[in-house]
């Protein structure tokens, strides 16, 4: 997720703990507390994220690849970011320092915030299709929630205008909320929201915006609401990701029974359970094949067609006459014997396999499909000539490999099973 999405999270969390807690003994330790509690948990909730300094002990692109979502994003290696983030705090923050020595419950929330923060990243992380591998190195495979978009103003509204509303500045107050509203307002005008997912949104920013302001600095059952706003969210995005990747999956196997569907990545439009964008990965062990295809999919076409999903993420998109629950974009065909012919070759591309979701492979670059509408452009390629006289890359990370089905051959598949 975006570290926006992570930000108002935390700090929510930290808000709901510190309410939770037996109140301190004096208003001036009770205020230290919270600001405690939010800073720690907000941190927290941001920790992982700091791999990026790591992406320069490998040559771009592979070192963002596979060292972003890396170790700080698995249980294991939440500990010793833990124990950083403990001491940080107990060196830099004397007055704190004090209060953890005069207060339990300041002790009880310290602990507790540290664990739902790094506890939220790694679940946040895990609800779009990018991955993470939490239980490495005893579990390296990568999990896909395949849910929840990357930049999600649902999170940024139900969490952020709540925690705003708890600011005791007007002048800030507004200032904030006016920042939480006008930032989906301006992808609505540019075509990436609906307006009907814009109107959601503000209507979630009265609600829960109102109700935080009467209840005040006091009470936990705004917060609570928020949370379940929050969840119930997401179960609605899981439950249209199930619905989407069954549908895309008939729709595959109609035109093409022979082919056996390996995998469909999906990412939903923000704010909107209704459209999906799709890259799904398809294989034919007899053909010595495997096909690519990217498009977009409605889970409720009679209600809203895929022609009416928000057109900056059609992507050029077309549809094919009659259809209105689906729209293809791009189709990439390729060969299993390169694919695997380059993995046991080229060192660097077995480094970027072990990334790769959707490998779409010529006799010059390599890049993952999932990435090829990214604003910034595809930022997996991988450009073979610029590798060709370099040696082999150190410090890889040993996460498995996505395509693990199509990197190896049936032989090869039963051999490991015995």
């Amino acid at each position: 997720m975006d570290n926006l999405s992570h930000s108002v999270v935390g700090l929510a969390a930290g808000e709901l703990l510190h309410r939770c807690l037996p109140p301190e003994p004096d208003s001036l330790r009770q205020g230290l507390r919270r600001r405690f509690l939010l800073l720690v948990c907000w941190l927290a909730s941001n920790f992982p994220d700091l791999d990026i300094v790591l992406s320069p002990l490998l040559p771009a692109p592979l070192g963002y690849l596979l060292h972003h979502r890396g170790h700080t994003h698995t249980v294991l290696y939440a500990f010793p970011q833990a124990v950083l983030l403990a001491g940080l705090m107990w060196l830099l923050w004397p007055v704190a320092r004090r209060l953890l020595r005069e207060s339990r419950s300041a002790r009880i929330g310290f602990g507790v915030a540290m664990l739902v923060g790094f506890g939220l990243h790694l679940l946040m992380d895990y609800l779009n299709s990018y991955g993470i591998h939490p239980f490495h190195p005893f579990d390296s495979h990568w999990l896909y929630g395949d849910m929840v978009f990357i930049l999600e103003a649902v999170f940024w509204v139900a969490f952020g205008v709540t925690m705003a509303m708890t600011v005791r500045r007007p002048a800030w107050r507004i200032l904030l909320v006016a920042l939480l509203l006008g930032a989906p307002l301006y992808f609505t005008i540019h075509e990436f929201l609906t307006w009907t997912g814009y109107a959601v949104l503000c209507l979630i920013a009265i609600v829960l915006g109102t109700l935080q302001h009467s209840a005040g600095t006091h009470g936990t059952r705004v917060l609570v609401l928020a949370f379940m706003l929050g969840l119930g969210f997401v179960g609605v995005q899981g439950a249209a990701s199930r619905t989407a990747r069954h549908a895309v999956t008939a729709i595959l196997q109609s035109k093409d029974p022979a082919g056996h569907v390996a995998d469909i990545s999906l990412s939903s439009f923000p704010t909107n359970p209704v459209c999906w964008a799709f890259v799904s990965v398809e294989s034919n062990a007899a053909e010595g094949s495997y096909r690519l295809r990217r498009g977009i999919v409605s889970v409720l076409p009679e209600l809203v067609p895929v022609a009416a999903c928000p057109a900056n993420f059609l992507d050029g998109a077309a549809l094919e006459q009659g259809e209105r629950a689906i729209a293809f974009a791009q189709e990439v065909r390729g060969s299993l014997a390169l694919l695997r012919n380059l993995k046991e070759r080229n060192c660097h591309f077995r480094a970027w396999m072990r990334f790769a979701r959707a490998p779409m492979v010529s006799d010059r670059e390599a890049n993952d499909l999932r990435f090829s509408a990214s604003p910034r452009g595809n930022f997996t390629t991988l450009d073979f000539e610029e590798f060709r006289q370099k040696e082999c890359p150190k410090h890889v990370p040993q996460w498995d490999f996505s395509r693990a089905d199509l990197l190896e051959a049936p032989g090869q598949s039963r051999a490991r099973s015995r």
